[in-house]
């Protein structure tokens, strides 16, 4: 057994989220988003070079002394999975494993508006899920990938870095695809699996235009692509797809996006008031005519503003304020948790219950 297995096991039943090994200090886990102490001593740069040489495969240590970074999947017997990130940093080594349920919650379990699940009834187009690091992306797009498999017989294609949530076959067929161990890259992932009957493409990261401009493609082909963007809000994530466009192609990804755009959920996960866990706070985008004129007149900067001003709340829409204010009346958590998270912390006040999330 490797000696990390102890360590990972230790977080497991800790329920933290995050084991953190890091030359020069002692390990760390986190629990609701705050770092703690192990009792452990300090590991200089050799003794974490040799808990991780224990866990990584050869073509990972390659990987890793080539470029300085490498992520992977580790799976430990009766214990579970975990995403690991291992970098070099000013003090040496750095590592950061993140623990991976066994279960696939769904998406009663993370209460997630309704509109969220209305999402996976689409059959074709875009969705997009954005968030800050750590924000609980991966979970929520697990859950509504899980939704279709069960619910639907349709072929599924992941791609991810890496493989995190397991999903075997239900109703659904899914086909999941590691970057750098079953395929070179997102973009030629996406440029083969068009040929491989998707209904359903799940686009771990978009981290380029190519990848982006392939996501699109796939989406006016008839396929519904879900795909995250580490961006705070829904605006920020169509925007983030126009800026990374050249300057001859974003009209073009313009008028795409304004057709093929289902919507968008953003999120955080906000401490609990009574510190016993957190929820997520949310802003939900879907598509509508108001939106794709907004999307299709280049005025993407005004979707905010359109949210925050309840229009079509019955539809389901609202802003991330609107929801960090429900939160709070509900007394989930308190005002200065919700004033941390908000994109526009004065909107907190000004906003009022009337788009439910």
């Amino acid at each position: 057994m490797a000696r990390l297995d102890t360590f990972l096991r230790i977080a497991a039943d800790q329920r933290a989220s995050d084991l953190h090994f890091h030359a020069g200090k002692v390990p760390h886990v986190r629990h609701n988003g705050e770092l703690s102490t192990m009792p452990f001593r300090v590991l200089s740069e050799p003794q974490v070079r040799a808990f991780l040489d224990e866990v990584l495969g050869a073509q990972q240590l390659a990987t890793l002394d080539r470029s300085g970074h490498v992520d992977f999947a580790y799976e430990l017997d009766d214990v579970g999975r975990f995403r690991g990130s291992v970098c070099r940093q000013a003090g040496g080594l750095s590592a950061v494993f993140r623990v991976i349920p066994d279960d696939i919650p769904n998406l009663d379990d993370l209460e997630l508006p309704a509109a969220v699940s209305g999402f996976t009834r689409h059959a074709n187009g875009m969705v997009l899920v954005t968030g800050p690091t750590g924000s609980g992306k991966t979970t929520t797009l697990a859950a509504m990938v899980d939704m279709i498999n069960r619910t639907s017989g349709r072929h599924i294609i992941t791609v991810e870095d890496p493989i995190e949530f397991v999903h075997p076959p239900r109703r659904g067929l899914v086909t999941q695809r590691e970057v750098g161990l079953h395929v070179e890259s997102f973009s030629a992932a996406l440029r083969s699996a068009l040929r491989e009957a998707p209904d359903v493409l799940v686009v771990g990261e978009m981290r380029d235009f190519e990848t982006i401009s392939l996501a699109l493609t796939a989406a006016e082909a008839g396929v519904l692509v879900f795909a995250t963007l580490h961006t705070g809000s829904a605006s920020k994530a169509i925007d983030r797809m126009m800026g990374a466009a050249p300057a001859d192609q974003q009209e073009q990804v313009r008028e795409v996006l304004s057709v093929m755009l289902r919507g968008v959920l953003s999120q955080r996960l906000c401490r609990l008031a009574d510190g016993r866990g957190r929820t997520a706070a949310t802003e939900i985008l879907l598509q509508s005519p108001s939106i794709s004129n907004l999307i299709r007149e280049a005025k993407v900067h005004q979707i905010d503003a359109y949210l925050r001003g309840g229009e079509d709340a019955s539809k389901g829409m609202h802003s991330l304020e609107h929801s960090l204010r429900r939160l709070i009346d509900e007394g989930r958590i308190t005002r200065d948790e919700a004033m941390l998270q908000a994109n526009d912390p004065e909107a907190i006040d000004r906003s009022n219950t009337g788009a439910r999330a």
